[in-house]
């Protein structure tokens, strides 16, 4: 489960340098700054991505809420990229989405990722 989350982290960092390097080149934006804000939303989702890849692979429990939330995102972009004619990337956007969704409420997982955390320090 951890690798499906991680291996979209990296997708997400992939295309958040294919961006980054689109907005180097010179390519037309309607706003300068706004296309740099979706730059760096596109790698701080991936930053929050891996946190809880790595977290997830602990077992800690938090880890399947947000991965859950993570793919409902990717859910909302890839069903409107699917139907509007781009299947190769509807496709890539879903399956992973679905396959993560799916392993989020396997018992194995859910056994696993039960852990809260340590104990508060004490005096």
């Amino acid at each position: 489960m951890a690798l499906v989350v991680a291996v979209e982290a990296t997708a997400l960092l992939v295309a958040a340098g294919w961006y980054g390097y689109q907005l180097l080149t010179g390519s037309p934006v309607l706003s300068f700054w706004g296309a740099v804000f979706t730059l760096v939303l596109l790698l701080a989702f991936a930053a929050w991505l891996y946190s809880v890849a790595v977290f997830l692979n602990r077992g800690y429990r938090w880890t399947r809420a947000a991965a859950l939330v993570a793919q409902l995102f990717v859910l909302t972009i890839g069903f409107p990229t699917l139907t509007g004619g781009l299947v190769v990337a509807g496709l890539a956007m879903l399956v992973p989405a679905v396959a993560a969704i799916i392993l989020l409420f396997h018992s194995k997982v859910i056994s696993f990722a039960s852990r809260t955390g340590s104990a508060p320090p004490t005096l």
